[in-house]
């Protein structure tokens, strides 16, 4: 049984991040720009935000989801407005970055601000609470090893899609030349604002 759990939590966490959003964006972008490295722990940074709010749903912590959605206007404020910052910052780079991202800073950063970006999108909990439901986990104690495993696939599937990704930009990096790299810049950027202002939008409405 808890292999069925593992195995639907692999599929789930792999169909959940394979649509390219902000942290895709990003993912690809430092990928190129910094290093296989760097776009894996963005995609690591993401993968462990899903999985705490998995946690979250998947044992039934009602008070923490209710304060983070109720919060969800000023997370979601916070949220928009890193992803303007990120954008314009990224647009603005006269040339891409030739150095290998290789302090361990910068290592941190890329985990961390994947992690946060994240974390401010509250209406993950609901949707993994969705999961949980249709899945048939129960948060009785009888359903927390069940829940435990889910995430677990989750949390699996999610970073064998960022391996999958980050992989094979690692050989379209070879081709990319520094014009290619200032467009890319341009366009992740201008991507990464729009992602930011639609979120300030949906705040305001």
């Amino acid at each position: 049984m808890e292999t069925l759990y593992l195995t639907k939590g692999i599929v789930i966490g792999f169909s959940i991040a394979a649509p390219v959003g902000p942290i895709g964006l990003l993912c690809i972008r430092r990928s190129i720009s910094h290093g296989a490295l760097s776009g894996l722990l963005t995609g690591l940074g993401a993968a462990t935000a899903d999985a705490c709010y998995g946690c979250i749903a998947g044992f039934g912590l009602t008070v923490i989801t209710s304060l983070l959605i109720t919060q969800k206007v000023w997370l979601q404020l916070v949220g928009g407005l890193f992803l303007c910052y990120l954008g314009l910052a990224t647009f603005l780079k006269g040339r891409s970055e030739t150095v290998p991202f290789s302090e361990a800073r910068g290592y941190l950063l890329s985990y961390v601000s994947a992690f946060f970006l994240t974390l401010t999108n509250p209406m993950t909990i609901l949707s993994f609470a969705a999961i949980f439901a249709g899945i048939g986990i129960a948060t009785a104690t009888n359903g927390y090893v069940s829940a435990i495993t889910l995430v677990v696939g989750v949390f699996t599937g999610s970073v064998l899609w960022w391996v999958v990704l980050t992989g094979s930009l690692k050989f379209i990096c070879r081709a990319v030349t520094p014009a290619i790299h200032r467009w890319i810049n341009r366009l992740s950027g201008g991507v990464l604002l729009l992602f930011g202002v639609g979120s300030l939008v949906n705040v305001i409405m």
